[in-house]
């Protein structure tokens, strides 16, 4: 009974652990989570992820990004593709291709690519689950 308890804390506790990439900090490589990720340096690969990608005023990701939910400050270089809401704030820079259920643009965000949202994300869903069943 107890050993129960224990390991579905340790499943929450895995979920809620928030993965950072400090200001001044470079890493080339693609990086795969089930937490959260916030970038304040430099990645150069993709990030997918179950939970949230926060990219700082400083922060750049040059690579794919999948996640649930995006609040971008800094500059992404390549495809995001977002599962729930994505908010581009005043500092963001986004050059590439956007994929989401919600959008967010404040005054002043930058981007330059195509945007498909709404029910093309649940399309895409739907045939990722389609192509794992058969």
């Amino acid at each position: 009974m107890f050993a129960n308890t224990n390991e579905s804390m340790k499943k929450e506790e895995a979920t809620a652990v928030v993965n950072m990439i400090g200001a001044g900090t470079v890493i080339t490589g693609d990086i795969y989570s089930k937490g959260d990720i916030r970038v304040d340096g430099m990645l150069k690969g993709s990030v997918i992820t179950e939970g949230k990608v926060v990219i700082g005023r400083e922060g750049v990701i040059e690579g794919d990004v999948e996640c649930s939910t995006a609040d971008i400050s800094g500059t992404i270089k390549a495809k995001i593709t977002v599962s729930q809401l994505l908010s581009l704030k005043t500092s963001a820079k986004l050059n590439g291709d956007i994929i989401t259920n919600k959008l967010s643009i404040e005054p002043g965000a930058e981007f330059t690519g195509s945007c498909s949202m709404g029910a093309v994300i649940k399309d895409i869903k739907r045939a990722e689950k389609q192509e794992k069943t058969a």
